[in-house]
């Protein structure tokens, strides 16, 4: 069974939401479900700082040995970081999809946003578990 934390966020594409010490950022990345349906991440394509997004917009990829997927931001905003650490260490999203192989921090431009993501309750019902 694939770890879905509790008091994260989730989208229907496997996205989590995770709230950082400001306000109005939060840390973005894949769940581990994801991460164990798409084996070993080999490459991760991110935006650069500054770049902005809407709901649901594509804002990089993941490419492991099955398959190339699409990343999708949960939330309007505009990227304040990226885990630099992933172009050397791909794998850190297998190993830790939820601390060290986080992908982007986002400013959130419209908060009211989270309303439209999953809970860990009915993100386990999505994924069958």
């Amino acid at each position: 069974m694939a770890q879905i934390p509790d008091g994260l966020h989730y989208t229907e594409e496997h996205e989590y939401i995770k709230k950082s010490d400001a306000s109005d950022v939060v840390q973005i990345g894949v769940t581990d479900y994801a991460q164990g349906e798409l084996g070993d991440v080999v490459y991760v394509e991110l935006p650069k700082v500054g770049s902005s997004y809407g709901r649901m917009d594509v804002f990089g990829t993941i490419e492991a040995v099955k398959a190339v997927s699409e990343l999708f931001c949960p939330l309007s905003g505009e990227i304040v970081e990226v885990n630099e650490r992933l172009d050397k260490e791909p794998s850190l999203v297998n190993s830790d999809p939820y601390g060290a192989g986080w992908m982007i921090k986002l400013r959130v431009k419209d908060a009211s946003e989270e309303a439209k993501l999953l809970s860990a309750k009915k993100y386990r019902a999505h994924i069958g578990e």
